[in-house]
């Protein structure tokens, strides 16, 4: 994959919470783990963001190990830090601390200069009946769609 191609998404998030204010932020890796996120060889299922001492860590993201890397891989499911400022960091502490909010990891994509980055989106939890409502938009959706290809 090319890197304007990456573009791995977190596809429950938006079905799961409701998605407020977003972040871009960077990622502290390493060399092998930039290399798989290239690769699209990334997971964001089951992954979640948390505020500790001042810093956003990313929590139970999934890089594959690199194919060719050597003894050098990394581990697979590690906390990552991401790059912040701290007016950025202050306003999602302000936000998630709220009860019902969490911070999710959205979707990592190649920005143009070839960094790593991590949307992140603050997000209050659906009910039952909001992911009803939601399927069923998504199906009448699709039924209007197949009526006008017609």
């Amino acid at each position: 994959m090319k890197a304007s191609q990456v573009n791995i998404k977190n596809k429950k998030a938006y079905f799961n919470y409701e998605i407020g204010d977003t972040f871009t932020a960077g990622m502290v890796l390493t060399g092998t783990e930039i290399k798989s996120i290239r690769d699209g060889k990334a997971s964001l299922a089951d992954s979640y963001c948390v505020v500790d001492r001042g810093e956003v860590w990313v929590k139970g993201m999934h890089i594959s190990e690199y194919f060719y890397g050597s003894y050098n891989n990394h581990v697979v499911r590690r906390d990552r830090k991401l790059l912040l400022s701290k007016k950025e960091i202050a306003k999602i502490v302000k936000e998630s601390s709220d009860a019902g909010f969490t911070i999710v990891p959205l979707r990592i994509f190649i920005n143009e200069r070839g960094f790593a980055k991590l949307m992140i989106g603050i997000g209050k939890g659906k009910k039952q009946y909001d992911k009803r409502q939601s399927i069923k938009e998504r199906e009448d959706k699709r039924n209007i769609d197949r009526m006008f290809k017609k």
